[in-house]
Formats: structure tokens, sequence, C-alpha cells
């Protein structure tokens, strides 16, 4: 069969590769013909293995499976997950990866609507910990308009979700501009606002459209210069950050809280030679997880953080700013009293399910949460690497808790809007109501022994010119 290839740098090779269908072990061995050496976008057959424009991994990078000699490229964006490989075994030429690829970018929600679990009721403790930061993204913001005075003033939320808290920061935001405005500049008319609520394609972003009414009349009342209103205009831009969502240089300000420890994938290295997880008993990093997991982790962190700011630093006007909220941890340690220590109760919890016979063993060994808190060192070990951004603040919060025993059944809610897309999928609906029941009482156990320390990093960070 001939390809014409109409790529200039593209290099003519033929070598094999294996096609898998997520969520079925159907094994494809394909024969590629020619690979963009800038993108490894490839065609096999005539088919499109590769358009995703996805990062890839360089040539001679080293792979996990004994049967891959080189690495070329891969495209890991579902439904096309396939590996291209200079060299395979010399016998059957065949790359296995029996483990389906979740699509988080399609999957993952808070929990929408208005309900009892659902993500707009119970997600007071985040907005606990952005009210605690809330100064620090204020007087970023008053400082970015006072050095720009743009007439239209760009403003981002990335994993805006889809409770009130959005609406909230929107308001708190115009509100500081405004007072910023008045003590510099009265002469002149305030900014048009643009504000561009990202999230999810599942996200409820109706919830947030249908409060815009009454948010609208509540701002012509709170804010009003000279019997001006100021002109706000709010759209929905759905899609990964991990990719890129704006036009080039048309942001100001970037703001994102609790959104960034969410990584885009689960790290491919957590899987064995078969597919399975090494990481058996565990949702996450947790005390009986291998070093292998930890280290898989942190290297998953450390792309997708320096995808993240890459794309950003192309959206952004010269000077623009991002406030970043993030769970992290205080040391080197991945396990620890503090964030980690959340998802090895609710391992724990699972587990107690398994015990009673509720669900199976295999289904606790193959969940798998795609979330890492770093450590301040590392986000600023990658805020200087990737060197698209000053970083003007790093500060490390301990929210206080409340004093109450409902402060384990609180967690357990917020927990629960956050992952109950993804649980209910992989276990079922039926097993929620009683694992987070036993969720809150081992939380609130483990508490009146010992405090857990949750971790929040608010970084400022400045696009260079």
């Amino acid at each position: 069969m001939t390809l014409f290839n109409s790529f200039p740098w593209a290099a003519m090779l033929t070598v094999s590769a294996t096609r898998v269908n997520p969520g079925t072990t159907e094994l494809l061995q394909l024969t590629v013909f020619s690979a963009c050496c800038k993108c490894s976008y490839t065609i096999c057959f005539g088919v499109n293995i590769s358009p995703c424009g996805h990062r890839f991994a360089s040539a001679g990078r080293n792979v996990r499976y004994k049967n891959v000699v080189r690495f070329i490229g891969a495209c890991t964006r579902s439904p096309n997950l396939c590996i291209v490989t200079g060299v395979m075994t010399a016998e059957t030429g065949t790359y296995r990866w029996m483990a389906p690829e979740k699509d988080f970018e399609r999957e993952f929600h808070m929990t929408g609507g208005v309900g009892r679990t659902s993500y707009a009721r119970n997600s007071s403790l985040q907005k606990k910990a952005s009210d605690e930061a809330r100064h620090i993204t204020l007087e970023t913001l008053q400082q970015l308009y006072k050095e720009t005075r743009p007439k239209s003033l760009g403003i981002a939320d990335l994993g805006c979700s889809s409770g009130p808290n959005t609406l909230s920061t929107i308001r708190d935001m115009i509100k500081a501009v405004e007072s910023a405005h008045r003590q510099e500049i009265t002469s002149h008319p305030l900014p048009e606002f643009s504000f561009l609520l990202n999230d999810l394609p599942g996200n409820d972003f109706n919830s947030i459209f249908k409060s815009l009414p009454d948010f609208h009349t509540e701002l012509k009342r709170d804010t009003n210069i000279n019997g001006d209103c100021p002109s706000v205009f709010i759209a929905a831009y759905p899609g990964s950050f991990y990719g890129r969502l704006f036009p080039e240089r048309t942001i100001h300000f970037i703001y994102s809280s609790y959104s960034l420890h969410w990584l885009s994938k689960i790290p491919p290295a957590i899987y064995d030679d078969q597919g399975k997880s090494i990481n058996k008993g565990c949702v996450n990093i947790c005390s009986s997880s291998p070093e292998a997991v930890s280290k898989a982790y942190y290297s998953q962190f450390k792309e997708d953080f320096s995808i993240f700011l890459r794309h950003r630093s192309e959206e952004l006007v010269a000077s623009g700013r991002m406030v970043l909220i993030i769970l992290g941890r205080e040391g080197p340690d991945h396990v620890d009293r503090g964030n980690s220590f959340f998802w090895e109760l609710l391992a724990r919890s699972i587990a107690d399910l398994v015990a009673q016979g509720e669900t199976e063993e295999e289904k606790l060994d193959s969940y798998e949460m795609h979330f890492y808190a770093p450590s301040g060192a590392e986000i600023e070990g990658e805020v200087k690497k990737e060197g698209s951004f000053e970083l003007e603040r790093l500060e490390m919060l301990q929210v206080d808790k409340e004093k109450s025993i409902t402060y384990g059944k609180a967690v357990a809610k917020t927990v629960r809007a956050v992952q109950e897309s993804m649980l209910a999928q992989h276990f079922g609906e039926e097993i929620l109501d009683k694992l987070f029941d036993t969720y809150g009482r081992m939380i609130e156990e483990e508490l009146a022994k010992e405090d857990i320390r949750t971790i929040t990093f608010v970084l400022v960070l400045k696009r260079k010119i």
C-alpha cells in the first residue's frame, strides 16, 4: 500500500506497534510506514494513530517494558492508545499493554446539580481554604490592573467546577478591581470584564448559567461607580487545562483553586507487563506502596505541570499573572498524615467493604486516583525548570479545622462530591452510601488519635516578558 506523506520533516521508517482498544484486551499489531520527526504523528495502514498533538517521549528514553528496546513515540489520547518503537521482540514484534486507559477528560467531574451529594452543597471546605488565600489573589489582581490598565480585562478560572464558589470568586475580583480603579484612575471608565470559566466537559456548567440572572442583579446593587455598573461577560471553555484553551496573548489573569493536584492521567509506570497495578490495596500513594509508585506519580506531575505552565505562558499577556491554589505536602516524604492520608483511609474503607463481601478485591487493586500532592520544593523546581514564569510568591497554608466531631463527615461528603463520578463507574453506585459512611467514621477515629495536617500551597506567578 502506498501512502502519500505531506510532511517535509517526516522520516520514513518501518516499525512495529500495537493498538489497544480501551476497555478491551484486544491486540492488533500494526506496521508504521511513516512518522513525523517533530510530533511522532504516525500513519498506519492509512489510520491516524496519533492526531491529537500530545507531547511524546523522545527517542532513547528508558521504558519499563523489557521487550521495548527504543522508544520513538506514543499517543495516549483515547481511543488510540498506541506505542511506536524502533525495535520490538524479534520473535513476535508484539507490545503488550493490557491496562485500558481511563479518559479523565470525559469521565472525571464533580457531582453536578444541587442534590444531597452535589459539589454545590459539599464544597465548603474548599471555600474556606480559598478564603484563606483570598487576600493574595485579590492583591495580585489589583497590582496587575494598576500595571496594565487594560480597557478589557481577561480573567480565566481553570477548574471552576459548578458550585457557588465560582460566582463568589468573580464577584470578589470585580470589587477588587473596582477598588483599585477608584484609587488610581477615576477619570477613566472601569474596564470590561471577560471571565472565562474552564473545567472538563462533564462539568455542570448549566448550574452556573442558571445563577447568572441573580448574580447580575446583585452585582448592579453592590458595584456602581458614578451610576455605572461594570460590563461583565462570562463564558464557558470546556476542556483539559493540560492543553491549549485560549488564543495567544488574550488573558491577563489566571486563577485556579484546588485543581492542579489532579493529573492528566494515571502514571503508566505503576502497571506491570500484564497491565496490572503494582500498587495493590491502595488508591494512590500510601504507606504500603512500592517506591516505584511515588516515583511514577512524581514523574507524571512534573510532565503535567510543565505542560500546564507552557500553555499558560502562550495565552497570557506580557507580565500577566497566575494565582494557583494547590494541595501539597510539607516535606520530601510522600506518605504522611496529610492529604495522602485521606486517600489511604479511603482505600481502607473500600477494603472494609471487600471484607464484608460488598465488592471485589480485584476492583480495589485496579482502582487508582490521578492525584499528586507536590512539595514546595518540587513546585519551585518545576517553575524554574520550565522557565516561562517568575515565582513571585509561594506560601504554605494550613486551614484550621472546625472543632467538631462532624469534621470527618464533612471531609467524606467533600471527597464523595469530587470522586463520585469515578467511584460509581468503577465499583457501582450501590456501595457509595455505605462506603462514605465508613470513610467518615474512619476519619473521625483517626482525628481522635492524632491530627491530620492538610497542606495547601498558594503560588503567584508572573509571565516573563
